[in-house]
């Protein structure tokens, strides 16, 4: 309990005011925005609505992601715009970490490209945040990043432009397992309430982002299960990617998402582990 509540205080203390950060936000006029290595739905969804709400500001934004935006979701409006690092490094007055709980998942070469930067911020709901930065907002009661984007952005009358809204259904919806895990909260509904009202797409964004995948992700299933393997309790299940299986079927990085559910949802089982052969 005195361990809880030490971390709650320490959060608090690391709390900068949305105040505070829209301050930042209207007096500087370039910024870079990043998010963690071999990024989610809520990592880029997060990137780009918070880049389309300053570009909307008249701000000059560049938006990078150590391994870019994956396939499966390319579909968003604006993903375009998230590159890859390159060997230049910015000028650029502010930099904003969004949804990485620790700056080295940022990526090497997305940290040298914003190494200029004279502020960070860091906008995040992973209870395991040191607070790193200049201006922090760590909010671990949020089930996604995307959820206290889109407080920020209310909150402060920044624009809400429609790449902003369909990017934070996406990012709170992924993380949340569409709106299915634990950390749902009414707040969480509330807010996909008035995204529906301000025009998302509830039908065509959710086939998108979940009954959309390469024929690959198919046969990756297939060769999980049969690596399955069930501990005689019945609450352990854990299956295996090996580096052939990758080769053999030219596997990315994203392809793998969310599959643990399959596992994870057997009856009985408590403890759900996918290991992954890295080079």
């Amino acid at each position: 309990m005195k361990s809880c509540i030490l971390h709650d205080l320490i959060q608090l203390s690391l709390m900068s005011s949305f105040d505070e950060i829209a301050k930042a936000l209207h007096d500087h006029d370039s910024f870079v925005i990043l998010s963690h290595v071999r990024p989610d739905g809520d990592a880029i969804g997060s990137t780009i609505a918070l880049g389309s709400a300053l570009e909307a500001m008249g701000k000059k934004v560049t938006m990078i992601n150590e391994d870019g935006v994956p396939d499966s979701l390319a579909f968003l409006p604006g993903s375009d715009r998230v590159s890859q690092p390159s060997d230049e490094v910015l000028d650029v007055q502010v930099a904003i970490a969004v949804d990485c709980a620790n700056k080295p998942r940022l990526g090497e070469n997305a940290l040298k490209m914003a190494s200029d930067a004279k502020l960070w911020i860091n906008i995040d709901h992973h209870k395991s945040n040191p607070g790193y930065g200049d201006l922090t907002h760590i909010d671990s009661n949020s089930p996604a990043t995307g959820q206290i984007l889109y407080h920020l952005i209310t909150s402060q009358d920044l624009p809400f432009t429609d790449e902003t809204r369909d990017s934070i259904y996406v990012a709170v919806s992924t993380d949340t397992g569409s709106f299915q895990y634990s950390g749902t909260t009414a707040d969480t509904y509330d807010m996909a309430a008035d995204l529906v009202r301000r025009g998302v797409d509830v039908g065509k964004i959710n086939e998108l982002t979940y009954d959309s995948h390469p024929f690959r992700r198919v046969a990756l299933t297939r060769a999980l299960l049969n690596t399955l393997e069930m501990s005689e309790c019945g609450q352990i299940a854990d299956w295996q990617l090996h580096q052939s299986v990758k080769k053999e079927l030219s596997l990315k990085p994203d392809d793998s998402e969310d599959l643990i559910n399959i596992i994870r949802a057997i009856d009985g089982v408590t403890v759900a582990l996918f290991f992954e052969q890295l080079k």
